[in-house]
């Protein structure tokens, strides 16, 4: 083929990886099987969570961050379940927080990975159209993006106290200007990098890596997200997952 061709003279477009610290223990559902090895419809949730980010075509790599000493395991776990061959996936150790992991994710990363992702492995049945509106608005110029929904409860902020007691009540936010934060996250690359960077040198904690990249001050922007992108935190949540995916299975007929 000549080098005058189209087809080499178009740029080629920046690859996408997505990173899933999957190396907690999931404290809130009680003691035995890291949470993101409970099955979901006889399925790991890891599994679930892998392949909802390999539906996107537009992920080429997947990187899951395992347990420090259960990173063979969890490859072995991969790789005895189906995935879409146009995706490849890697598996490294991880760290003793979710920012170590997901940094130690991203440096697995190869050079020409510019659009990042970073997934909750909690987060098994996130829709692959969510994905590919994360993953869009990144690439159309958005240093970060999430996804997330508007609140169906009033929040209050109060002063915490001891469980169970009383607590006061400090201010009520204006709903309409809240929302609630899912993955997976988007990321330019350069600038997640930084925000990591910035966090292990001021050793300030953050709940997500969006508020990382605030932290910057480069700007974050919110685009919709799924209901059916909650996080499976708590035993009664495990139940509402497995009735959306012996739903999906009865309308997919798999």
């Amino acid at each position: 083929m000549s080098p005058m061709s189209p087809t080499h003279a178009e740029p080629s477009p920046s690859r996408t990886a997505a990173v899933i610290p999957a190396a907690g223990r999931g404290v809130r559902l009680g003691p035995g099987t890291p949470k993101a090895l409970r099955t979901l419809g006889g399925t790991p949730m890891l599994i679930h969570a892998v392949r909802a980010m390999a539906a996107s075509r537009a992920v080429s790599l997947v990187v899951v961050v395992a347990p420090p000493d259960g990173a063979p395991e969890v490859k072995n776990l991969i790789d005895g379940h189906a995935l879409p061959e146009r995706t490849d996936y890697v598996v490294v150790p991880g760290g003793p927080t979710r920012q170590e992991s997901v940094r130690l994710g991203i440096d697995a990363l190869p050079d020409d990975v510019s659009v990042v992702l970073v997934h909750d492995a909690a987060r098994p049945l996130v829709p692959v159209d969510t994905v590919d509106a994360v993953i869009e608005a990144v690439r159309d110029g958005a240093p970060a993006v999430v996804p997330a929904l508007p609140l169906a409860d009033t929040v209050k902020e109060v002063e915490p106290g001891e469980a169970g007691a009383p607590e006061p009540v400090l201010s009520t936010p204006v709903r309409a200007r809240l929302r609630a934060v899912q993955t997976p996250q988007g990321f330019d690359r350069n600038t997640l990098v930084r925000a990591h960077e910035s966090v292990a040198v001021h050793g300030e904690g953050a709940t997500d890596d969006a508020g990382m990249v605030e932290r910057l001050g480069s700007p974050v922007v919110v685009v919709p997200g799924h209901e059916e992108a909650f996080k499976v935190t708590r035993p009664l949540d495990l139940v509402l997952a497995e009735a959306v995916l012996a739903r999906r299975r009865a309308n997919d007929g798999f």
